[in-house]
């Protein structure tokens, strides 16, 4: 196996594997191969030339995140008969013209992409395909729904994010959280599992609206009506074109994307044949 980036989720990753056992690993891609890395007591060959993770590899575990080194990296790795594992759920929405052919032809796997560890991706493109889809709303980034879970405690949005970067649960920039693009992400790539197999990226962009200008006072008031505030990602429609939304909507306390508690990652589908269906879990983080 080798493994492309150490960082928090590639050092996690790495545990993980040293807890399993079983698997060698050839070599991990990192940028710094100075840098310090909690990765249990292992030690695997850390480097910065990609030949030396990707030649003879079996497995290649794509953990590097953004668009353009990483698809060229997994093409190297899929050409040369390699099967691949990639969380990188940017590469997936907006590299699709490439990544799809992969996909569709068993050379990637990416569960990981949406929800972290709670599995939606193998039931949306196995198990609930008997189904006609009729919508599904999503709750798919954890930086929100801690933002919000502290706004309707009392902080305002910039505190409640500090908090959120100082725990880690946020990067330094937050943009692609707070604005609702890694969502969208997200929700592009479940879109094609289940509604629309060609689901363009530019389509899902356009209809997304973070948190990034969410009044706190006006979340606080919601609570107080018995009512909460979530950012939820949507499909339906579905006679004329799918539709997709990103953006922040108020919710009764009897919801199930309420229902599932705080700060938790959760979907809602809805079939013809199998009705509500419901999957939640611990998200990112």
């Amino acid at each position: 196996m080798g493994i492309l980036g150490a960082g928090t989720v590639g050092a996690a990753f790495l545990r993980l594997l040293e807890r399993h056992g079983g698997v060698d690993v050839s070599a991990v891609l990192v940028r710094d191969v100075a840098k310090a890395r909690d990765v249990g007591t292992w030690r695997p060959r850390f480097t910065d030339d990609p030949d030396l993770v990707l030649d003879g590899v079996d497995v290649l575990v794509e953990l590097i995140g953004g668009v353009d080194e990483a698809t060229e990296l997994v093409a190297r790795a899929a050409d040369s008969g390699a099967r691949v594992v990639s969380a990188n759920k940017a590469a997936l929405a907006e590299g699709w013209e490439r990544w799809g052919p992969w996909v569709r032809g068993g050379r990637v796997g990416f569960e990981a992409a949406v929800m972290a560890g709670t599995p939606v991706v193998g039931p949306l493109a196995g198990a609930l395909r008997g189904s006609r889809p009729i919508a599904l709303h999503a709750l798919l980034n954890g930086t929100c729904a801690f933002v919000i879970d502290r706004m309707e405690g009392g902080m305002d949005a910039a505190e409640a994010l500090a908090e959120a970067q100082r725990l880690g649960y946020a990067e330094a920039d937050p943009s692609i959280d707070v604005d609702g693009v890694d969502a969208a992400h997200k929700l592009c790539i479940l879109a094609r599992l289940a509604f629309d197999p060609e689901m363009p990226w530019g389509r899902v962009a356009g209809g997304v609206r973070g948190i990034r200008d969410l009044d706190a006072r006006a979340v606080r008031r919601e609570v107080a009506r018995g009512r909460r505030v979530r950012l939820v990602a949507s499909i339906w429609g579905g006679g004329d074109g799918w539709r997709t939304a990103v953006r922040p909507v108020v919710v009764p306390e009897s919801h199930p994307l309420v229902l599932v508690g705080s700060g938790r990652n959760a979907l809602a589908f809805t079939g013809d044949a199998v009705g509500d269906v419901l999957i939640a879990g611990a998200g990112a983080g």
